[in-house]
């Protein structure tokens, strides 16, 4: 059996939006001890997190989110607004909320998911598909209430514009350096539109 390879599916977001999401994270660690923030390189939109998958499905999955992706109009994708999972009364991931484009990627979600579900070892998430950049998950035991003080300061916080034309199929691999990941699989939308 080959070795499984930590799998999921995502939209990468422009370099301008990252920019200001390092800054927000930069801006959120001076006030909140203790979170690992996702690294620079590693900001992205998940779609759909797979797990550890057989590489032999790794060709099934591209074509699934190719068929997916190529009835998909590219778009814009804004950042705005910040949260908690699983709430803010107990923050254990950090994240910058969708504002423009958070519908296509809920339709392209619901779209893939249902085709992974023959996967070997593929579970459905219990909780409804939420379209949001991680920033950083609290390690130990932050005080709540801190997080959340810290978290109001950046209620209207606007990250800019992506413009979304392809979706990525991605390797996870967790080495000392911190998690890097590859893309295995590229499948572009249908139209492409210029932003203004």
């Amino acid at each position: 059996m080959s070795k499984p390879l930590r799998t999921f599916i995502a939209v990468q977001l422009s370099e301008s939006v990252q920019m200001q999401l390092r800054s927000l994270q930069q801006s959120l660690a001076r006030l909140i001890p203790d979170v690992k923030w996702v690294e620079d390189d590693n900001l992205h939109v998940t779609l759909l997190f797979l797990g550890d998958v057989d590489t032999r499905d790794t060709v099934e999955i591209c074509r699934a989110v190719t068929k997916v992706a190529s009835k998909t109009p590219s778009f814009r994708l804004t950042l705005s607004g910040v949260g908690c999972f699983p709430s803010m009364a107990r923050p254990r991931i950090l994240w910058a909320g969708i504002g423009e484009g958070a519908e296509q990627l809920t339709a392209m979600h619901e779209g893939i998911e249902p085709k992974m579900e023959n996967l070997r070892g593929y579970r459905r998430e219990e909780r409804a598909y939420s379209p949001h950049a991680t920033l950083g998950r609290v390690q130990g035991d932050t005080d709540s209430e801190l997080i959340q003080r810290a978290m109001a300061t950046k209620e209207t916080w606007q990250g800019g514009t992506s413009m979304i034309r392809e979706v990525l199929v991605m390797s996870s691999e967790i080495t000392k350096q911190g998690r890097i990941y590859t893309p295995i699989g590229r499948a572009p939308l249908s139209i492409e539109v210029d932003v203004d």
